[in-house]
């Protein structure tokens, strides 16, 4: 037993030797200056862009039943007809909506960082994660379009969130995309803090689709790619210039979605 943990040992010291040569020299500067940490807690971690083991442990996967069409989590799978009463009574414009872990604790936490603590490079991680728990999900052949940012408001952030999902997930999945494929017209409030009508009443003409992208569109299935699901709004207001525009399939996919009640 002890000479296997030995080799063990060895074994793990050559892999960890191995993977450190194979990091450029500025890599190892940086990580001497500035040790990885941990995005949520900042608590020391062994790479770039993980969670600690205490902040991964609090990421709320979605991984029971869910709505057939928006993704809420359901208390029973019915099949087919798991579909949540909202759903069933006003059915959302696009064919399915999926979201990798729940909004709160570090799920919510990782998010906040990357948005509002201007950290684009966490949409890398974030993505992997949609990658792994909605990748069959993604159809094959489809074109996966982000919600768009308003100019004003992108200036002010620097980045769009979820575009910058997007780009790691085409790469990830192989699927295309098409970042201005939607436009956001409008520079609309913030959505934070309205209720769902509220919210519809806050988007109405904030999106269009530009006439050079419409060819791209027109017969694709297509993916709508964003960070959270809230109440859908947004997202309900893209799928439904897609549809006008002659769009196949439509899905949504998100890192996270509010989960607290069915108005979500």
């Amino acid at each position: 037993m002890a000479l296997m943990a030995l080799k063990t040992i060895i074994n793990e010291s050559r892999d960890s030797l191995i993977d450190m040569l194979r990091r450029p020299p500025t890599k190892w500067l940086g990580d001497a200056l500035v040790p990885p940490a941990c995005p949520v807690c900042l608590a020391p971690v062994g790479g770039d862009e993980g969670l600690c083991a205490v902040c991964w442990q609090d990421v709320e996967f979605i991984t029971g039943p869910v709505c057939r069409l928006t993704g809420l989590p359901m208390p029973v799978d019915l099949g087919a007809e798991t579909i949540s009463p909202l759903a069933r009574a006003n059915p959302p414009p696009y064919d399915a909506a999926r979201a990798a872990f729940a909004y709160k604790g570090s799920g919510a936490a990782l998010i906040k960082r990357m948005k509002f603590g201007d950290r684009p490079e966490l949409a890398q991680l974030l993505a992997r994660l949609m990658h792994a728990r909605l990748g069959d999900f993604l159809p094959s052949h489809a074109l996966l379009v982000p919600v768009p940012l308003h100019r004003r408001r992108l200036i002010w952030r620097r980045f769009n969130q979820s575009a910058e999902l997007c780009r790691h997930l085409a790469a990830l999945s192989g699927q295309s995309m098409a970042l201005e494929a939607v436009a956001r017209i409008s520079p609309t409030p913030r959505q934070i803090g309205l209720t769902r009508a509220g919210r519809k009443r806050n988007l109405r003409g904030a999106f269009a689709m530009p006439k050079r992208q419409r060819h791209k569109v027109n017969g694709r299935a297509m993916v709508i790619v964003d960070d959270v699901l809230t109440t859908g709004a947004t997202v309900e207001a893209i799928a439904r210039i897609l549809r006008r525009a002659g769009a196949g399939p439509i899905y949504v996919v998100t890192a996270a979605r509010v989960v607290l009640s069915e108005r979500a």
